[in-house]
């Protein structure tokens, strides 16, 4: 799916193969040589490697002496290849950088270098991510979702895919049943008039917390009665408790859409939970008919004991469904809605056996797609004293989270600007610098591990924080408006900082292709760090407007290429790049 993207490395494994074909009569193509290149362990042994073990195999010796004879028979190199060094098994090559700025450069401060092809043949795939509940608040620990599935989405539509982003909110349930028992039956006070979704969010906890206090007193069974009678009206559709459902629904709906547009992100499409119930459950009886399913106490679903994961459940004692039966339905849209020929599923580790289940009774239905069906996982977020729980009200509400960052960044960050900028632009840049430490924060952790979320860590300027890579572009551009228009020179590469930048630029769309395929953001977050810091080194040692042409617009060139790489990382990750910090 991914191309040969990278011109110099494409140059590399054709010469390279020439060689082993002179050295070894092996036939190795290109393309093979070309995959097997790699960074060496540090700049002193070389700036790319290649491994003799597939060729020391083949021509029956050891890798050391392979990799020495084929330094011996390497013909004509690259321009770009300095020199070549045997080290062990591998054979190491010394780029020289001025070849390269001078290829590489121009293309990335012009932006063509952004618009290059990078896959082909790639399947229509829908990433299904963020599904809030309604009636519950949308908090911090939301967004480590919100934030992945996003960046998951851009990454992928700049490699080339074609992408669905769809999302699958839960607006029925328990959860639902209790927020509006407690609004029936116990509230006392009036409808707020502003910010009623988060107003849910705090009646659900308060519910959730009474309902767990009266377990075990007189009042439990009326509870419970009164909770299934308000269930019964969901499902059927009709009576005083729908309306409510109705009517707060639309309260989490503009909740959920405040958010999506602070954080910049839209799907293509919403599934609901509501909507796919009943045909959920039609679905799985249709299946009982045919024998697949069967019907254990009362309940019906599927043994999947020869398989590890135990019974499923489909419908409960009550006839009612499931997740796992809601699940089964929505793959079948899916598939038949978009057409589509992948489907990701971003949702966290703790749906992990819900997924297998789902994913193995899809196969046993015979649905041929269910082998095209992916959970990616992630660990929670949690704050430095412990988990989070919406049900005990210990979170933090995202929207209070915003106006804090937003009100710190004003103060720590901007201040200096207040009798220059207007008080929008201070808004604006105090909002686009708080998105930025939080999807930088969000995947900025790999998925395998769990976030601590820490709002001081998170907005500095000097560790690895999204606020620190759009201060090195902010700082770039301020430089470059200062110094005047970017001439059009060659490049002039002297300095190892200079060398290292250059080397950083390169390597961009490799590690675009590697967090694409492994679906981590992570390596995305970490590149963008290093070429931050990789700049500032740079502009630490190598004086730009202080030293003579053609040094000066050579270095305001190599400039220009680091904030336009920077940009283009950050718009990935769903960060803007702010002119002035």
């Amino acid at each position: 799916m991914f191309l040969h993207h990278d011109i110099f490395r494409k140059e590399l494994a054709q010469t390279l193969s020439s060689g082993i074909e002179k050295a070894f009569n092996v036939n190795f193509p290109w393309e093979k040589s070309y995959s097997l290149l790699g960074a060496t362990p540090n700049k002193a042994a070389g700036d790319l490697a290649f491994p003799l073990f597939l060729i020391a195999k083949e021509a029956k010796t050891n890798p050391a002496q392979a990799a020495k004879t084929l330094e011996e028979n390497m013909g004509t190199l690259p321009t770009f290849v300095k020199r070549i060094q045997s080290a062990g098994p591998y054979l190491n090559f010394f780029y020289d950088f001025n070849v390269i700025a001078n290829k590489l450069i121009p293309t990335q401060v012009s932006g063509e270098f952004f618009k290059q092809k990078l896959t082909e043949n790639t399947p229509k795939t829908m990433i299904e991510y963020s599904q809030p509940n309604t009636h519950k608040e949308m908090h911090v620990g939301h967004m480590r979702n919100l934030c992945l599935g996003d960046a998951l989405i851009r990454m992928h539509r700049y490699a080339g895919f074609d992408i669905v982003a769809s999302t699958f909110p839960g607006d029925v349930g328990t959860h639902v049943a209790k927020c509006l028992w407690y609004l029936k039956f116990h509230y006392q006070g009036s409808e707020p008039q502003t910010r009623r979704g988060a107003w849910l969010g705090s009646m659900y906890s308060t519910a959730h917390n009474k309902l767990e206090a009266e377990r075990g007193t007189a009042t439990e069974e009326t509870n419970r009665e009164q909770l299934t009678m308000i269930l019964k009206q969901l499902e059927q559709k009709t009576g005083e408790f729908y309306d409510l459902w109705k009517k707060t629904r639309e309260w989490s709906i503009e909740l959920m859409n405040e958010v999506y547009t602070w954080a910049q992100v839209k799907f293509d499409v919403w599934y609901w939970e509501s909507e796919v119930d009943s045909d959920s459950v039609k679905l799985v009886k249709e299946y009982q008919q045919k024998g697949l399913f069967v019907e254990d106490a009362g309940a019906v679903g599927i043994n999947l004991d020869e398989f590890k994961l135990g019974f499923c459940m489909l419908l409960k004692t009550d006839g009612n469904g499931l997740y796992a039966t809601k699940d089964i339905e929505l793959a079948r849209r899916k598939f038949q809605d978009y057409k589509i020929e992948k489907n990701i599923y971003v949702v966290d580790k703790r749906q992990e056996h819900h997924f297998k289940q789902v994913f193995k009774v899809l196969d046993l239905m015979g649905f041929e797609n269910a082998k095209k069906c992916y959970h990616l996982q992630y660990d929670f977020v949690e704050l430095p004293d412990g988990a989070m729980s919406s049900r005990k009200g210990n979170i933090i509400p995202l929207q209070d989270l915003i106006v804090k960052m937003v009100a710190m960044i004003k103060e720590q960050y901007l201040g200096r600007y207040k009798d220059e900028w207007t008080a929008e632009q201070v808004e604006s840049t105090a909002q686009t610098v708080a998105r930025g430490a939080i999807k930088y924060g969000m995947t900025r952790i790999d998925t395998g591990k769990k976030i601590v979320f820490d709002m001081n860590e998170w907005l500095k300027l000097d560790g690895e924080s999204g606020p620190y890579a759009q201060y090195a572009h902010a700082r770039i551009h301020s430089m470059i408006q200062k110094l005047g228009k970017v001439n059009s020179t060659g490049l002039i590469i002297e300095a190892a900082q200079e060398e290292d930048l250059v080397a950083q630029l390169m390597n961009f769309h490799h590690v675009v292709k590697d967090a694409t395929e492994q679906y981590k953001p992570s390596l995305l977050t970490a590149y963008i760090y290093d070429l931050a810091r990789a700049f500032n080194s740079f502009y630490a040692e190598c004086p730009v407007g202080s030293v003579e042409e053609p040094l000066r617009s050579s270095r305001l060139n190599l400039s220009q290429a680091t904030a336009n790489t920077l940009k283009q990382a950050l718009a990935l990750l769903g960060i803007e790049a702010p002119a002035k910090m």
